[in-house]
């Protein structure tokens, strides 16, 4: 038995070993450090990101002054604009040259952006980092890219919530802010294996015991998972009527940001890109109402659909990372940020 044990424990060092020389995505050691309802990396932190078990894209990212992955410290200055959302901003997969806050910069010349990406946020926690950028740093003009489920994962228990959020029934206002990691996931947080299992992986015990559940020959189910390309993008599907939290998280959201928002506030908001790529627009009420309310409340608001139909009607290059990261990639960043930047020059 010792010798069995002995056995496994140098296999798992030699595993140890190898994973610490390949690009596995490493600990993002995100926490409460410049706000206490804004979660980011430590300032100044260095980490590796990649993505699927063959370690595509791999890219190292550095933390700024106020830990958003930046070439340069975000500093006050009220001719900056602020590029705010989630995974969308930051781009890890990308290069840095290539990613949403580069580009727009480009495209500005003469303007900083400061990129305040934060992955798996949704628009309440948008408004926490407008309210930041405008107190802290005095910028006055932002533009918020904005996912087709940010206005969803606004409600609490969304899984989207680093800190404000609205009750799902009631639409009380609370606030649910990440834990700090336990003893255990602070060690593994140094372990290039356990990140390996656990990121690249996305090894789960609950993924297992679902997968352990299911029968072998539960035909239905398995349809039910795959579907067809109509199933999954709702191509067949009749639209849904506009729920109640639309209005009233849209509401919430231009409440808050109201007092810091001193010159222009644009809104770039993705579309469905698996249905235009097959040639169809599916109508979508919550994202239209979205839309009408925020043109309302004096927001310039940026409609991916007509933008992305336009250049998949002269070009066969698709605007995703790839077919398992429905992230823009380069292009279809570039297309959206030279609409952003038009807006921003237009007086």
């Amino acid at each position: 038995m010792g010798l069995w044990l002995a056995g496994c424990m140098a296999f798992l060092l030699a595993l140890e070993v190898i994973f610490q020389i390949l690009p596995v995505s490493s600990s993002t050691e995100t926490g409460y450090y410049t706000d206490r309802q804004i979660l980011t990396y430590p300032p100044y932190h260095e980490w590796t990101m990649s993505t699927g078990w063959d370690l595509r894209n791999a890219q190292t990212l550095k933390a700024n002054n106020l830990g958003y992955p930046a070439s340069r410290d975000f500093e006050r200055n009220d001719r900056a604009v602020g590029l705010i959302g989630d995974s969308f901003v930051e781009s890890s997969m990308l290069t840095a040259a290539d990613r949403p806050g580069a580009q727009l910069e480009r495209l500005l010349v003469s303007r900083p952006v400061f990129a305040m990406g934060g992955p798996g946020t949704a628009l309440l926690d948008y408004a926490e980092r407008v309210r930041f950028a405008h107190q802290n740093l005095g910028v006055r003009d932002f533009v918020i890219l904005m996912e087709r489920g940010d206005v969803k994962q606004s409600l609490c228990g969304s899984g989207n919530i680093n800190g404000p959020c609205l009750n799902a029934t009631t639409f009380e206002p609370r606030t649910e802010t990440h834990s700090a990691p336990g003893f255990a996931k602070r060690i593994f947080r140094h372990s290039a294996l356990a990140q390996y299992v656990f990121s690249q992986l996305r090894f789960t015990p609950q993924r297992v015991w679902q997968q352990a559940r299911t029968p072998l020959h539960s035909g239905s189910t398995a349809l039910a998972v795959l579907g067809s390309d109509s199933d999954k993008t709702g191509l067949n599907q009749p639209p849904p009527a506009v729920a109640p939290y639309v209005d009233v998280v849209t509401t919430a959201f231009f409440d808050r940001v109201k007092p810091h928002i001193q010159g222009k506030l644009l809104i770039i908001i993705d579309s469905n890109r698996v249905a235009l790529y097959s040639g169809r627009s599916i109508p979508d009420p919550a994202r239209t109402r979205f839309i009408q309310l925020a043109q309302s409340r004096g927001a310039v608001v940026i409609d991916t659909e007509p933008l992305f139909q336009a250049h998949l009607a002269q070009s066969k290059l698709k605007i995703d990372v790839s077919p398992n990261d429905g992230h823009l990639n380069e292009i279809g960043i570039n297309i959206v940020m030279r609409a952003a930047a038009a807006a921003l020059n237009n007086n």
